[in-house]
């Protein structure tokens, strides 16, 4: 009998993860920040936030509102010291506190791959987002090949994770209401921009 799979902790890391990991992942930043529209007043949330990199980044660019969860207490409070004029709060992708309809845009960076309830966190998105909002996925970018050994070394040690192609999570979000509207790759970054039906 196979046991619950496990997740990988950031949160034991948090107060040295923009030194760390952060870095790595700078191009998966850049890359988001050249696919996000923004403008002044924007209500954004950041899903799988971290340490609040991407909304301080995002910020820095436009006097946006900005929201951020994390399932990691560190993490959050990590961003909170990052973002104290933002709203961070614990939370799962697939169950969050916020009204139907209030966001403008939803982003999430290199969490997609770790979410075990796709599904839920896709019809999530659909109610939180205003008619017409944008989802941005930013994750990693592999070949297929190199997709189905990483993703089935994933499922042998029991780790919660896979990795997708941009018409996988395109086919995946479509039953919440949700269309291709843009895709833009660097290297081994991606990023996937879906719109949700007005």
């Amino acid at each position: 009998m196979h046991g619950k799979k496990k997740d990988m902790d950031f949160g034991k890391i948090a107060h040295r993860y923009d030194d760390s990991w952060g870095r790595i992942i700078g191009r998966f930043y850049h890359l988001m920040l050249e696919q996000v529209e923004l403008w002044p007043g924007i209500t954004i949330l950041d899903v799988g936030c971290g340490t609040g990199s991407m909304l301080r980044k995002m910020a820095d660019q436009s006097s946006i509102n900005g929201f951020g969860i994390d399932m990691s207490e560190n993490m959050i409070e990590e961003a909170k010291r990052k973002c104290p004029d933002m709203n961070m709060q614990i939370s799962r992708c697939e169950e969050t506190p916020f009204e139907d309809h209030c966001f403008d845009a939803v982003t999430t960076c290199l969490a997609y791959h770790h979410f075990s309830d796709r599904a839920g966190f896709a019809k999530e998105a659909a109610r939180i987002l205003k008619p017409g909002g944008r989802l941005y996925i930013a994750d990693a970018r592999f070949p297929g090949a190199v997709r189905k050994i990483m993703n089935a070394g994933f499922n042998l040690l029991r780790i919660e994770g896979a990795f997708f192609s941009p018409d996988d999570i395109c086919r995946d979000l479509a039953p919440y209401g949700f269309v291709p509207d843009d895709y833009a790759k660097h290297g081994y970054a991606q990023v996937v921009k879906l719109k949700l039906a007005e």
